[in-house]
């Protein structure tokens, strides 16, 4: 994101210009200028609080497997299975052995007899939640656990000689996996030969860069392009940087790359293969293995079973790498179908960035409750009339000019009907905010299209783009019950959500150099709901973004189609988490505001020359405080 003078603007007055602050409250003003922030955040505000939080709370139950859940799910914030999935070999069996606790169905193991019995300990064992906020065990031949690394404290466990021996069998039974997997891979990874593996690892590379942060585990290895020692491609690594563990394989000889090599490269692949880049984050805070890889694909397998009808994708013939990768193909083959029949969307748990694809029940009376509203708003407010939203696009579709003309307080129809929208969406799903983003020239970009101006549109800054956010008014009670404050935090996700535009816009493009330079993610495609996500992203925790539905559209503009283009964001701060009806009500609103999007677009291709000139720092000003911007007032 450049920094261009505006045409007939000197550099020094570009420079002044960017000094100034764009935030609502202080708009006019020197940026940086205050003696301290408006709000000072707690030290142990997001996922240290929660880790914290949870730790205290697990302490107050008395027997270790009451204790041990608590851990697990960090206190009801997160499902058992992705922590129980988390264990490295040793403490899964531990884990087992111990508790009963296990994520393999087909092998859920009783306490050993002698677990927690009187019997005399013969081992003083360790269990504790590290600062990552996995759960992480001391097992027999083990050094204790650093206390630097861990949360709170330490419980001690003592073992029996029963616990032992119930411990030695779990663990030659997941020796043998490993080494039986092991083997596997590098016989696949063989047979691809020294060409094969190298266009594996440059596609696990662009994956790694081209996906939102993750974090995996191989045993006690981690790999991740996020915080901490950076061990792939990503934002803090460059491709090619030799601290990234794939870029240090590539020209090496097979038969000297690690057994946790091995697998991360075969599980990458399968992964990508099942639904590209965006399934490793399905694998998020996890063990990436084979037996781990397989229990997932075969969730997903069943998911999409119980849409496709008579149309069945098999399972897979065993778990080998083979046989996996033929299952992964065939779920990719036949996700467009599914995704037809039945609402794709991912379960997002944000205190551990993991993400789960699900299949979507029926559309049902909660979601047409949440829809009637809309509506009730949208045909009292825009030249619209029907039932549905269905209904509304129909009308839209058949007379759509008005989209380009000025419309009640706003310079166009779109703009009018992407605030109603937006506005609707907040009463109706009684969200603290709603927002929905967008380009904000249409003619701009279908020029540079026709002219094949790839470089100047990856060149664009997020200004470019536009983001309508729309507060309850009742929200101004988690920032001090300051409108002002309130006013600024809307401001300030539009500016996020402008990057995110601006983020996700190059990946439309045709693959040439100046997109593979520009930073940039890979489009969304499905809608996803997230829960406490007030965790890690500064910005949510900041304000206080705890539960969300995101709702992505591709727009086709001048005959290119554009994936992640429009979308359609729901937030609350506290109280009910939104559910799977809500997500699948709001998707059909974020699709109404992309069929509006889509026909604007055909109105500018036809030669419209309108543009959004709403939704900056001013206009939110106003919007959500009802005053003049204080520049204004000063002057």
């Amino acid at each position: 994101m450049s920094t261009v003078p505006e045409r007939g603007e000197s550099r020094r007055a570009a420079n002044a210009r960017k000094r100034i602050s764009r935030r609502p409250s202080r708009l006019g003003l020197v940026a940086g200028a205050t003696l301290k922030p408006d709000r000072v955040r707690e030290a142990d505000a997001g996922f240290p609080g929660l880790l914290k939080r949870a730790w205290q709370r697990a302490e107050e139950s008395d027997d270790l497997t009451s204790f041990t859940e608590v851990l697990l799910t960090l206190d009801g914030h997160v499902p058992a299975d992705v922590q129980l999935r988390a264990l490295s070999a040793p403490e899964e069996a531990a884990l087992a052995t111990l508790c009963g606790l296990t994520w393999r169905t087909q092998e859920t193991p009783a306490p050993a007899p002698g677990a927690g019995s009187a019997h005399e300990p013969v081992f003083l064992g360790e269990i504790a939640l590290a600062t990552s906020g996995r759960v992480v065990l001391r097992v027999p031949s083990q050094a204790p656990l650093e206390p630097d690394t861990l949360v709170g404290g330490i419980r001690r466990v003592p073992w029996t000689q029963a616990d032992l021996d119930a411990y030695r069998a779990h663990l030659r039974r997941a020796e043998a996996r490993t080494a039986q997997t092991v083997a596997d891979c590098r016989r696949w990874l063989d047979e691809q030969g020294p060409g094969g593996r190298e266009e594996l690892l440059e596609q696990a590379k662009e994956a790694a860069l081209r996906t939102a942060p993750f974090v995996l585990y191989q045993q006690g290895r981690q790999y991740t392009n996020f915080r901490d020692h950076n061990t792939l491609t990503g934002k803090t690594l460059w491709p090619g940087h030799p601290d990234c563990a794939l870029s240090s394989l590539q020209g090496l000889p097979l038969e000297l790359w690690s057994d946790h090599d091995v697998q991360l490269l075969v599980c990458l692949t399968l992964l990508i293969r099942s639904a590209g880049p965006g399934r490793v984050e399905e694998a998020n805070g996890t063990q990436l293995t084979v037996d781990h890889l397989a229990h997932m694909l075969e969730r997903i397998r069943l998911g999409y079973n119980t849409a496709l009808g008579r149309e069945q994708v098999p399972p897979a013939a065993s778990t080998t790498v083979a046989d996996l990768n033929t299952l992964a193909l065939s779920l990719r083959s036949h996700r467009a179908q599914a995704g037809s029949a039945a609402q794709l969307y991912r379960e997002i748990h944000g205190a551990l960035m993991h993400k789960i694809e699900k299949v979507a029940r029926p559309y049902a009376d909660a979601a047409r409750a949440r829809e009637d509203k809309v509506v009730a708003r949208l045909t009292s407010r825009l030249p619209l009339s029907g039932r549905t939203l269905e209904d509304l696009g129909r009308a839209l579709d058949a007379a759509p000019d008005w989209l380009a003309a000025p419309h009640g307080a706003f310079g166009t129809g779109l703009e009018s009907l992407v605030y109603e929208s937006a506005a609707a969406a907040t009463e109706a799903f009684e969200a603290d905010f709603a927002m929905s983003r967008g380009m904000r020239s249409l003619p701009d970009l279908i020029s540079a299209l026709r002219e094949e101006r790839w470089a100047e549109i990856c060149d664009w800054e997020i200004t470019r783009f536009f983001c309508c956010v729309v507060p309850d008014p009742s929200a101004a009670r988690h920032f001090g019950g300051s409108t002002a404050a309130l006013a600024d935090a809307a401001w300030a996700m539009s500016s996020r959500m402008q990057y995110n535009s601006w983020h996700f816009i190059a990946g439309n493009l045709p693959k040439g150099p100046e997109v593979a330079d520009r930073d940039h993610f890979v489009p969304p495609t499905i809608p996803d709901v997230a829960l406490y996500s007030d965790q890690h992203h500064h910005g949510h925790v900041n304000n206080n973004v705890r539960f969300s539905i995101r709702s992505p559209q591709s727009v086709v503009v001048d005959g290119r189609r554009f994936n992640g283009f429009v979308d359609l964001r729901l937030l609350r701060c506290d109280g009910d988490p939104f559910d799977e009806q809500d997500l699948l009500a709001a998707h059909r609103v974020s699709a109404f505001t992309a069929r509006a999007t889509g026909l604007a677009a055909e109105l500018a291709a036809a030669g419209e020359r309108t543009a959004v000139t709403a939704f900056d720092s001013p206009w939110h000003w106003s919007a959500v405080t009802g005053q003049d911007t204080p520049a204004s007032r000063a002057s």
